[in-house]
Protein backbone atom coordinates (compact mmCIF):
# COMPACT_ATOMS: atom_id res chain seq x y z
CA UNK A 1 0.00 0.00 0.00
CA UNK A 2 1.36 3.42 -0.91
CA UNK A 3 1.33 6.39 1.44
CA UNK A 4 1.07 10.01 0.33
CA UNK A 5 2.94 12.49 2.52
CA UNK A 6 3.52 16.24 2.44
CA UNK A 7 6.43 18.10 3.98
CA UNK A 8 7.14 19.21 6.60
CA UNK A 9 6.87 15.76 8.17
CA UNK A 10 5.51 15.37 11.68
CA UNK A 11 6.62 12.93 14.35
CA UNK A 12 3.38 11.04 13.74
CA UNK A 13 4.11 10.84 10.00
CA UNK A 14 7.46 9.12 10.54
CA UNK A 15 6.33 6.88 13.39
CA UNK A 16 3.51 5.51 11.23
CA UNK A 17 5.86 4.46 8.41
CA UNK A 18 7.37 0.99 8.13
CA UNK A 19 10.38 -0.26 6.19
CA UNK A 20 9.30 -1.46 2.77
CA UNK A 21 6.39 0.95 2.35
CA UNK A 22 6.12 3.02 -0.82
CA UNK A 23 5.76 6.77 -0.22
CA UNK A 24 4.80 9.51 -2.66
CA UNK A 25 6.27 12.68 -1.19
CA UNK A 26 5.09 16.19 -2.03
CA UNK A 27 6.17 19.58 -0.73
CA UNK A 28 9.56 21.16 -0.16
CA UNK A 29 12.79 19.17 0.06
CA UNK A 30 16.42 20.32 0.36
CA UNK A 31 19.44 18.83 -1.38
CA UNK A 32 22.62 18.45 0.66
CA UNK A 33 25.86 16.61 0.04
CA UNK A 34 29.12 16.49 2.01
CA UNK A 35 30.06 20.19 1.84
CA UNK A 36 26.54 21.37 2.60
CA UNK A 37 26.37 19.09 5.65
CA UNK A 38 29.64 20.52 6.96
CA UNK A 39 28.36 24.07 6.41
CA UNK A 40 25.01 23.31 8.08
CA UNK A 41 26.75 21.86 11.13
CA UNK A 42 29.10 24.86 11.31
CA UNK A 43 26.23 27.32 11.75
CA UNK A 44 23.95 28.00 14.71
CA UNK A 45 20.45 26.68 13.89
CA UNK A 46 19.00 30.21 13.76
CA UNK A 47 21.41 31.11 10.92
CA UNK A 48 20.40 28.23 8.65
CA UNK A 49 18.78 29.39 5.40
CA UNK A 50 15.92 26.91 5.90
CA UNK A 51 13.85 25.57 8.78
CA UNK A 52 15.06 22.05 9.60
CA UNK A 53 11.97 21.16 11.68
CA UNK A 54 10.16 18.41 9.79
CA UNK A 55 12.44 18.88 6.79
CA UNK A 56 13.46 16.23 4.29
CA UNK A 57 17.04 16.32 2.99
CA UNK A 58 17.91 14.68 -0.33
CA UNK A 59 21.49 13.44 -0.73
CA UNK A 60 21.77 14.66 -4.29
CA UNK A 61 23.99 16.81 -6.49
CA UNK A 62 21.54 17.74 -9.24
CA UNK A 63 22.28 18.56 -12.85
CA UNK A 64 20.90 22.09 -13.25
CA UNK A 65 20.11 24.25 -16.26
CA UNK A 66 19.93 28.05 -15.93
CA UNK A 67 16.75 29.46 -17.47
CA UNK A 68 15.44 32.98 -17.98
CA UNK A 69 13.26 32.62 -14.90
CA UNK A 70 15.75 30.84 -12.66
CA UNK A 71 16.80 27.19 -12.75
CA UNK A 72 15.55 23.86 -14.02
CA UNK A 73 16.56 20.48 -12.63
CA UNK A 74 17.59 18.23 -15.52
CA UNK A 75 18.55 15.19 -13.44
CA UNK A 76 18.46 14.58 -9.71
CA UNK A 77 19.80 11.15 -8.89
CA UNK A 78 20.82 10.27 -5.33
CA UNK A 79 24.37 10.14 -4.08
CA UNK A 80 25.67 7.51 -1.66
CA UNK A 81 24.31 8.38 1.76
CA UNK A 82 26.81 6.41 3.85
CA UNK A 83 29.31 9.26 3.37
CA UNK A 84 27.03 11.41 5.52
CA UNK A 85 26.83 8.96 8.46
CA UNK A 86 29.18 11.13 10.52
CA UNK A 87 26.76 14.07 10.28
CA UNK A 88 23.55 12.10 10.70
CA UNK A 89 22.90 12.30 14.44
CA UNK A 90 23.45 16.06 14.54
CA UNK A 91 21.39 16.69 11.37
CA UNK A 92 18.48 14.69 12.77
CA UNK A 93 18.92 16.50 16.09
CA UNK A 94 18.05 19.74 14.28
CA UNK A 95 14.58 18.33 13.64
CA UNK A 96 15.06 16.85 10.17
CA UNK A 97 12.51 14.03 9.80
CA UNK A 98 13.56 12.43 6.55
CA UNK A 99 16.65 11.67 4.49
CA UNK A 100 16.49 10.56 0.84
CA UNK A 101 19.45 8.78 -0.72
CA UNK A 102 20.86 5.49 -1.91
CA UNK A 103 22.71 2.68 -0.25
CA UNK A 104 21.48 3.12 3.32
CA UNK A 105 22.87 4.67 6.48
CA UNK A 106 23.41 3.79 10.12
CA UNK A 107 20.04 2.67 11.50
CA UNK A 108 20.22 3.76 15.14
CA UNK A 109 20.13 7.57 14.69
CA UNK A 110 16.72 7.28 12.96
CA UNK A 111 15.12 5.45 15.88
CA UNK A 112 12.10 7.33 17.23
CA UNK A 113 12.63 10.46 15.15
CA UNK A 114 13.12 10.07 11.40
CA UNK A 115 13.10 7.80 8.35
CA UNK A 116 15.46 7.06 5.49
CA UNK A 117 13.85 6.98 2.06
CA UNK A 118 15.60 5.14 -0.76
CA UNK A 119 15.52 6.33 -4.35
CA UNK A 120 17.03 4.22 -7.11
CA UNK A 121 20.47 5.22 -8.32
CA UNK A 122 20.67 5.85 -12.05
CA UNK A 123 17.09 7.15 -12.23
CA UNK A 124 17.89 10.87 -11.97
CA UNK A 125 15.62 11.81 -14.88
CA UNK A 126 12.69 10.08 -13.13
CA UNK A 127 13.40 12.11 -10.00
CA UNK A 128 13.53 15.30 -12.07
CA UNK A 129 10.00 14.60 -13.32
CA UNK A 130 8.75 14.87 -9.73
CA UNK A 131 10.48 18.23 -9.22
CA UNK A 132 7.99 20.94 -10.13
CA UNK A 133 10.25 23.92 -9.55
CA UNK A 134 13.37 25.26 -7.89
CA UNK A 135 12.19 27.53 -5.08
CA UNK A 136 15.64 28.79 -4.06
CA UNK A 137 19.31 27.90 -3.91
CA UNK A 138 21.70 28.54 -1.01
CA UNK A 139 25.50 28.74 -1.02
CA UNK A 140 25.72 28.37 -4.82
CA UNK A 141 28.70 30.71 -5.24
CA UNK A 142 30.55 29.21 -2.30
CA UNK A 143 29.88 25.49 -2.86
CA UNK A 144 29.06 25.18 -6.57
CA UNK A 145 26.11 23.54 -8.30
CA UNK A 146 26.35 19.95 -6.99
CA UNK A 147 27.13 20.91 -3.38
CA UNK A 148 24.76 23.89 -3.00
CA UNK A 149 21.51 23.47 -1.08
CA UNK A 150 18.72 23.44 -3.68
CA UNK A 151 15.23 24.09 -2.34
CA UNK A 152 12.90 21.98 -4.47
CA UNK A 153 9.14 21.75 -4.75
CA UNK A 154 8.30 18.10 -5.44
CA UNK A 155 5.05 16.34 -6.26
CA UNK A 156 4.49 12.62 -5.77
CA UNK A 157 8.21 11.84 -5.56
CA UNK A 158 8.28 7.99 -5.49
CA UNK A 159 10.30 6.62 -2.58
CA UNK A 160 10.66 3.48 -0.48
CA UNK A 161 11.02 3.59 3.29
CA UNK A 162 14.34 1.79 3.66
CA UNK A 163 14.98 2.57 7.35
CA UNK A 164 12.05 3.32 9.61
CA UNK A 165 11.88 5.03 12.99
CA UNK A 166 11.53 1.64 14.74
CA UNK A 167 14.97 0.28 13.86
CA UNK A 168 13.90 -1.75 10.83
CA UNK A 169 16.10 -1.61 7.74
CA UNK A 170 15.84 -3.11 4.27
CA UNK A 171 19.65 -3.20 4.24
CA UNK A 172 19.96 -5.87 6.97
Amino acid sequence: MAVKLRTPLSEEDVLNLRAGEVVYLSGTIYTARDSAHRKILGLPPEELPFNPNGAVIYHCGPVVRKTRGGYEIVSAGPTTSARMNGYLDTILGLGVRGIIGKGGMDTEPFRGRAVYFAFTGGAGSLAAKSIKRVKAVHWLEELGIPEAVWVLDVQNFPLIVAIDAHGNSLYR
